[in-house]
């Protein structure tokens, strides 16, 4: 390891520099997902997410992480189901707006009922309606893991990604 790349101790699993940990995690590229859910009385929930990740294809099932002290939490924690919409850079106001305050996300017209009523994003590459099979407290965030039952392909775009706290799209190949 040269001089350019300090060691940050880890003790019994804790991280002791938090910022360090965080620019760490910042430096890596993630593609840009939107997860969207209602809470039991029938208003829309959702988040931004770079967490998103298939797990196995066959049954179709995927995973996603968010805080259990996020806005959404409550809707998640509560609900059989959600979408995951996988965006492109034609989204990325979508994404910002999914990223405002929670009473701010749902404000406009990018988004209409779709199906079993949940926030379905407009002119998304792909969507997917999830059935969540487990949620995993892990300090003070979770682990959720959803079986895919249904889903739609729009136009491809090209991928939105979350890099160093802005939004990018893919350049060169390497």
């Amino acid at each position: 390891m040269g001089p350019a790349c300090a060691r940050r101790p880890v003790l019994d699993g804790e991280v002791h520099d938090v910022d360090a940990f965080k620019a760490a995690f910042r430096r890596l590229a993630a593609g840009v997902s939107v997860v969207t859910a209602l809470h039991p009385d029938g208003r829309p929930a959702g988040f931004t997410a770079t967490s998103v990740a298939s797990l196995a294809a066959i049954p179709p099932m995927a995973t996603f992480n968010m805080a259990r002290k996020a806005s959404a939490w409550p809707a998640i924690e509560q609900t059989s189901h959600v979408l995951i919409h996988f965006l492109g850079v034609r989204n990325r106001a979508a994404a910002e707006q999914l990223s405002l305050d929670a009473s701010e996300r749902f404000t406009g017209d990018h988004w209409a009922p779709g199906p079993l009523g949940l926030p379905l994003l407009n002119d998304v590459p792909a969507w997917m309606v999830c059935r969540i099979i487990g949620r995993y407290p892990v300090e003070e965030s979770a682990v959720v893991v959803v079986q895919i039952e249904d889903g739609g392909l729009g136009d491809p775009d090209v991928p939105l990604l979350y890099h160093e706290r802005e939004y990018w799209k893919p350049g060169d190949r390497a």
